[in-house]
């Protein structure tokens, strides 16, 4: 007789096939608990408050150091013991470590963010009087609209150094009892020239002048009278002249606090997510790491948004400073080729937000291509634009490991770019980390309405940033 033949084998009927084959979109959400969306909601809040209080990267980082120093972190220095420490610079860049229990010669978990933002700043002389009213020059910082800057409340925050060295620390605006700055926009009845130009040329650069007062001094005879009472009132408020703007990094940003937004309160409307929102869920993975395997460390950049320029920025050898005092404190002698040994076997996220998919303008997005909000943390295999010019890209290998580490606790993720090919793209830190050899993959939550002084993000997804974020650092 012949040989039976066999019957063909079931492959299953789709549903099963799609739930065994697709990466199909989690909704962070469903996967919570009831206990779990509360954390997720309080933790938000108390994100959304370090928002309303770090305006400025200098005030982030204290706000940071600050919270290091109450959870017993030690300055790193030849005398501090401990296996938790931090190390500032500037005020405008920070690096916190958790010392693990395997030799810092085989690898670390580092996460990297930047906690400079988008804004105006003022020019080195930027008070003048016109017309009867008194003005501050800006000079505007990272890829912003610039009409999104007019006809709006302003704060005015950041740092003056004094003559005589003393630090004045500058915030007005933000409070409710504070007077606010506006730019003055041209009223529609006379703009009919102004709206027949390009969104990018109708607020020249120039324009961008800062109403700050308009009250004369009480003598008649005076030159500048409303520029005088105005210097006069600075110097019995805050004993400063006019040459101290000098040596002040001030800053223009929104006077609006950060707030929760929809009538479910599922979002977060607020300037400055770009990048503190990956800076602060960063910060608190780290404050809540405890003897890992690998020693953690999460650095804070500035300068990330005008092309990380600067010995604040992660083109300055900062890091690698920290982590041969690093290697010092645990016994090893630091050498050049010990410090890169240490950067290839280590693992590295490059914690940055992604372009939140906006229906609105999808024709600007590769929808299968780009993240959505609340449907977790999103990973960025590649970064840059057009044929992937200026692109950090990771191997496939830490790609799998990132998607494997993630899948296994539970971790909601997602993957996507910056938009269709040619219609623009951007970068991050990664690249600059990069190039010492460690691993390195951008992840960060998405958001909508990015660099602008009202971005939105998910409660969801920070959550999810968190967690991801503590994960790592125990992997």
């Amino acid at each position: 007789m012949p040989p039976k033949k066999e019957k063909p084998k079931q492959l299953g009927n789709a549903k099963e096939l799609k739930e065994k084959l697709y990466k199909e979109p989690v909704r962070t959400w469903d996967t919570l608990s009831e206990n779990e969306r509360k954390q997720a909601f309080d933790y938000a809040e108390r994100f959304r408050i370090f928002l309303n209080a770090a305006r400025t990267e200098r005030k982030a980082i204290q706000v940071f150091v600050d919270r290091a120093s109450k959870e017993k972190f030690k300055e790193l220095s030849v005398r501090s013991k401990g296996s938790k420490f931090f190390q500032s610079m500037h005020g405008k860049t920070l690096a916190v470590a958790v010392i693990g229990r395997k030799p810092l010669t085989e690898g670390l978990r580092i996460i990297t963010a930047h906690v400079d933002c988008p804004r105006l700043d003022l020019k080195a002389n930027p008070l003048y009087e016109d017309s009867g009213m008194a003005f501050l020059k800006t000079h505007y910082y990272g890829g912003v609209k610039k009409y999104q800057w007019v006809a709006r409340s302003l704060a005015l925050c950041g740092t003056i150094i004094r003559g005589d060295g003393s630090v004045l620390d500058v915030h007005v605006g933000l409070d409710p009892d504070d007077p606010v700055f506006t730019i003055p926009d041209l009223l529609p009845h006379l703009a009919r020239k102004q709206m027949d130009q390009k969104a990018s040329d109708f607020i020249p650069a120039e324009n961008l002048n800062l109403v700050v007062g308009s009250t004369p001094f009480h003598d008649k005879d005076a030159d500048e009278r409303v520029k005088l009472a105005l210097l006069e009132l600075l110097n019995k408020k805050y004993d400063i002249t006019e040459e101290d703007f000098t040596s002040a990094e001030l800053q223009v940003v929104p006077a609006e606090p950060a707030r929760d937004a929809g009538f479910d309160r599922g979002l977060i409307a607020g300037y400055g997510q770009d990048d503190r929102v990956c800076a602060y869920t960063c910060f608190t993975a780290a404050m809540e790491t405890e003897n890992p395997e690998h020693t953690a460390i999460a650095v804070f950049y500035d300068k990330e948004e005008i092309g990380s320029e600067g010995n604040t920025s992660a083109k300055s050898r900062f890091l690698e400073t920290f982590i041969m005092d690093l290697m010092e404190k645990t016994g090893t002698q630091p050498k050049a080729r010990d410090l890169y040994r240490v950067f290839m076997n280590s693992k590295a996220l490059s914690a940055d937000v992604a372009a939140g998919l906006d229906p609105t303008y999808a024709d600007v997005y590769e929808k299968r291509n780009s993240a959505r909000l609340g449907y977790g943390i999103n990973i960025t295999k590649y970064t840059g634009h057009g044929g992937k010019y200026m692109a950090s890209d990771a191997n496939a290998e830490y790609a799998a490991w990132i998607r494997k580490l993630f899948n296994d606790n539970a971790i909601v993720w997602q993957a996507g770019g910056h938009g269709k090919i040619d219609e623009g793209g951007g970068g991050t830190v990664a690249k600059f980390l990069a190039v010492t050899g460690v691993d390195i993959i951008d992840c960060g939550p998405p958001v909508l309405s990015m660099h602008s002084p009202m971005e939105i993000s998910s409660k969801e997804d920070i959550w999810m940033c968190h967690k991801a974020f503590k994960v790592f650092f125990n992997s």
